[in-house]
């Protein structure tokens, strides 16, 4: 079933709206210093910006050449025009990130949900997902495509390797193509005290088993392609974790193989026509931030380590009010369901999710999309909540969160904490009298 687009009062939320950790210098001096050149940057990306991003790839386990790779000015330009150019039906998982069925509306493509499993979002169940194909093409639809993302927004989870390979069966078996959105990949939380394993390693299985039990206390983040190379576009923002979003970039990986090469040659003459080619200053910074100097490491670990930190204080919180959520395992959002409080909450005029989003986002003093901008039905009581602001308000606090031990010891962490805490308490009649959000 297709739900209708979110309503005009209510802003599509998108990644560029819900802020960011600060820009780190090394990046901003690079893109300084291209500030001053004339010449454009070549549409999908100068061949030291492709050669940068292959070996990116190649690091976390995608061997990729240049060839494969185009960059463009952000993720969304690049999805319209693949959407565009593939044809067909788009499936989605529900829920899934607000900015996908905009997107496809735009291109003119029909877009279908297939519900995510209970352990995760990103992805659909595989069961649901053929039925949904077999249900659109005995209607006289057209199915073409999956968009899904292993590291999920809105849901902040990690799809389990063994449950991606059921969807990639799946997918394959009904001749899909598969676009991986992975711009979140890189923000897979750690566990405190527990270093995260270098890109090239993640998922491998040691023959030690004192480094498989290290393994196995972290999440483990697979690729698509790494399990179907042939039918995968793999899509990454790197708003996600390598640049802040006022710097849009984003690069996309296609598979080697002749469908890969057309439709990249395809992509290529579209981004050509419109002029779609990143500033060079910001091309600069985006070649430099795939290099991933020391710098850049060292910020990604401890944005993993800080997020994994609030999200997971956010989500115990939450489940000891009884609220429904999936625990997170990436990224900087939570998506919970409040259905079992809707009797309280309709005592407060709250009945579906533009209510919800109504009332939290006044609440908090900061967006708090409703769950129908995420594909789910409006009537549902659902919510995405950003953990960003569990950092900080402004630079300052959150580059001081990233250097804590203890980012919710620090005061205007403790403070953040506890006004999302009150929030909650109040929806469940638990608190009398509550923090307000500054300017309230």
């Amino acid at each position: 079933m297709q739900w209708p687009a979110p309503a005009p009062h209510s802003p599509l939320v998108l990644p560029a709206a819900q802020g960011a950790l600060p820009p780190l210098p090394e990046l901003a001096a690079r893109l300084a210093a291209a500030a001053g050149r004339s010449e454009p940057e070549p549409v999908g990306g100068a061949l030291a910006l492709r050669r940068a991003a292959a070996d990116y790839w190649a690091r976390r386990g995608l061997p990729t050449a240049p060839d494969q790779v185009l960059a463009g000015p952000g993720a969304q330009p690049l999805l319209l025009t693949l959407l565009a150019l593939m044809g067909g039906d788009v499936l989605l998982t529900r829920p899934s990130a607000a900015w996908y069925a905009p997107l496809a509306r735009l291109a003119d493509r029909p877009t279908y949900h297939a519900p995510a499993p209970a352990e995760c979002g990103g992805v659909p169940d595989p069961f649901a997902l053929l039925e949904t194909v077999r249900r659109i093409r005995k209607e006289g639809g057209a199915p073409r495509v999956l968009l899904l993302a292993v590291a999920d927004d809105p849901t902040g989870t990690v799809a389990p390797p063994e449950l991606l390979h059921e969807v990639c069966e799946a997918a394959e078996a009904e001749d899909l193509l598969i676009v991986s959105d992975e711009t979140w990949r890189d923000t897979v939380h750690t566990t405190p005290g527990v270093q995260p394993l270098p890109p090239e390693r993640a998922g491998t299985a040691p023959a030690d088993p004192a480094e498989r039990e290290r393994q196995q206390t972290q999440t483990v983040l697979v690729s698509p392609a790494e399990m179907v190379p042939d039918r995968v576009v793999v899509l990454t923002d790197l708003a996600g974790a390598l640049m802040p979003p006022s710097w849009p970039a984003a690069i996309t990986r296609f598979p080697a193989c002749e469908r890969g090469r057309v439709l990249r040659a395809r992509l290529l003459a579209a981004l050509s026509a419109v002029r779609a080619e990143l500033p060079a200053p910001v091309a600069a910074a985006a070649q430099h931030a795939l290099t991933e100097p020391a710098a850049v490491r060292a910020r990604m670990a401890a944005a993993a380590r800080a997020y994994g930190v609030v999200g997971t204080a956010a989500y115990q919180g939450l489940t000891d009010l009884g609220v429904l959520c999936r625990p997170p395992r990436a990224g900087r959002h939570l998506y919970a369901d409040v259905e079992e409080l809707r009797g309280p909450l309709a005592d407060r005029g709250i009945a579906d999710s533009v209510d919800l989003e109504r009332h939290l986002t006044r609440r908090l003093g900061y967006p708090v999309p409703g769950g129908y901008q995420f594909g789910d039905a409006p009537d549902t009581l659902r919510i995405r909540l950003p953990t960003l602001p569990l950092l900080g308000a402004d630079d300052e606090q959150r580059l001081a969160a990233l250097a804590a031990a203890a980012p919710l010891e620090l005061p205007h962490g403790t403070a953040a904490l506890t006004l999302f805490m009150a929030a909650f308490n109040e929806l469940t009649g638990g608190a009398e009298a509550s923090p307000e959000a500054p300017g309230s």
